[in-house]
């Protein structure tokens, strides 16, 4: 790997390859660098073929040296300017709902009851002679 070659350096390479994840570059006769996908451009890539072709002279910014593992990390979008975001439409405020009514428990109604309520009268009903099944 050339020693000349460090993070945050802005250089011009040449596609050799392209590969669904990224594309990969040539810096020198010796070194090669990952773009991968999200660094092609600012926004949304589909397909990187889209973008780039074997054999186009690019300029990327160097992102990672990685000596031991002997990869680089390449960016083309770091070296365009950002577009500018157009202010978003004010969002409207969302509503506040109406809290539900509490209604008061009417002797005999169903509706959710805990355990503890229940319990008691579940016990009175299995004992009654007449609901016993024979």
């Amino acid at each position: 790997m050339s020693e000349k070659i460090e993070a945050g350096s802005i250089l011009t390479g040449k596609v050799t390859g392209i590969q669904p994840y990224g594309a990969f570059v040539a810096l020198d006769d010796n070194t090669q660098g990952l773009v991968h996908i999200s660094e092609i451009t600012h926004g949304y890539v589909k397909d990187i073929n889209d973008h780039l072709k074997v054999g186009d002279e690019i300029k990327v910014k160097v992102l990672s040296v990685d000596e031991g593992a002997g990869k680089i990390g390449l960016s083309i979008r770091a070296t365009e300017e950002a577009p500018v975001q157009q202010a978003a439409p004010k969002a409207k405020k969302p509503r506040k709902r109406q809290a539900a009514a509490i209604i008061p428990e009417v002797e005999g109604q169903q509706g959710f009851n805990t355990l503890k309520d229940k319990l008691q009268e579940w016990i009175d009903q299995s004992q009654r002679e007449d609901l016993i099944k024979k």
